[in-house]
């Protein structure tokens, strides 16, 4: 389920802006890996700096990446088992339970990840000497969105409680 309709102004705007970032992101990464490789192949020479720029966005669009799957409720699911053997009472309490975890996850990844760059940060990349902790901030950036987006889908699913799977070809439709 999407969940962008149902969010408030700032949450669609913020869930917009992850959008662009991603759309300015992959097409900065298509266009420096096209034009690196035919720089290579036809004037004999690349962009050194290219590798890490690339590097940087591909770390960065993966992460903010989680954010916006989130936001879409696209993240994979596998729930033909559980609504066969679970019944339905029992498959909301094991939602929640699910939900919950992904939140200590989602915190866990937070602070190890602002751990990491805060140590890293005095490195510095070789050729465009940007700190090597501004690489690895993309974890804690990144989850943090996801975060963001988790708790309100939370939230939005315990006030509005889903048909089974099963019931609908679309993967389930809000009772309200």
């Amino acid at each position: 389920m999407d969940y962008r309709d149902h969010y408030p102004a700032t949450l669609r705007w913020l869930s917009h802006l992850v959008d662009i970032c991603l759309a300015l992101g992959g097409f900065s990464i298509v266009t420096l890996v096209f034009c690196n490789a035919w720089l290579r192949g036809f004037a004999g020479f690349d962009l050194a700096w290219s590798l890490e720029v690339t590097s940087f966005l591909l770390l960065w669009s993966t992460f903010i990446g989680c954010a916006a799957a989130v936001a879409r409720g696209a993240h994979m699911r596998v729930t033909e088992v559980v609504e066969k053997l679970v019944p339905l009472t029992g498959q909301r309490v094991l939602s929640i339970a699910i939900d919950v975890i992904i939140v200590v996850l989602l915190l866990s990844l937070i602070y190890t990840g602002v751990n990491i760059s805060v140590h890293t940060w005095a490195q510095k990349t070789t050729v465009l000497y940007w700190p090597v902790g501004l690489l690895y901030a993309s974890m804690p950036a990144g989850m943090t969105l996801t975060l963001i987006f988790h708790l309100f889908n939370m939230v939005y699913d315990l006030k509005n409680p889903v048909v089974p799977h099963a019931a609908h070809s679309d993967g389930g439709e809000a009772l309200s």
